[in-house]
C-alpha cells in the first residue's frame, strides 16, 4: 500500500517523527545544561582556590617587604656610624698635622682606624645577610 498523503504533500504518519525529534532536542538541551552547570562548578572551585593562593602570596610578600625594610634600617644605621668615623678620622688627620700633641692624636687616630675597620666589616656582614635573606625570599616565591 502506498502511504496516505495529506494536504500540502505531507505524509499522514509524520506526527510520531516530530515527537521523536522534539524528545531528542529536549534531551540534548537537558544534557547541555547539565554539562554547562558542571563546568561552571569546576571553574568556581578553581577560582576560590586562586583567591586563597593570592591571599597567601600577598601575606608572604608583605612579610618579605617588612623584613627587607628592617635589614635596610640596620644597614643605614651602620653606614651612618662608619661615615661619622671617617669624618672624625679626616678631622683628626687635619688637626694632627698642625698640632704638637701628635702622640695622643696618633693613639686616637689608631683607635678610630680600628673602630672604622670593625664597622666596615660589620657593614659587609650585614650586606651578605641582606643578600642571603633576599635569595631566601626569592627561593620561596619561585616554586609557586
Amino acid at each position: 500500500m502506498l502511504p496516505l498523503m495529506r494536504e500540502g504533500g505531507r505524509m499522514a504518519g509524520g506526527g510520531s517523527e516530530r515527537k521523536t525529534i522534539l524528545v531528542g532536542l529536549a534531551l540534548a538541551l537537558i544534557l547541555g545544561v547539565a554539562v554547562y552547570l558542571r563546568l561552571w562548578t569546576i571553574d568556581y572551585t578553581l577560582s576560590s582556590d586562586d583567591t586563597e593562593r593570592l591571599r597567601q602570596f600577598d601575606l608572604a610578600n608583605r612579610e618579605a617587604m617588612d623584613e627587607s625594610a628592617e635589614w635596610r634600617r640596620m644597614f643605614d644605621s651602620e653606614a651612618e656610624k662608619a661615615s661619622k668615623c671617617n669624618a672624625e678620622l679626616a678631622l683628626m688627620k687635619e688637626s694632627s698635622s698642625g698640632n704638637g700633641n701628635a702622640f695622643t692624636l696618633n693613639q686616637k687616630l689608631e683607635s678610630l682606624h680600628k673602630e672604622n675597620a670593625a664597622l666596615l666589616s660589620e657593614i659587609e656582614t650585614l650586606k651578605q645577610e641582606l643578600e642571603a635573606s633576599r635569595l631566601k625570599c626569592r627561593s620561596r616565591e619561585a616554586p609557586r
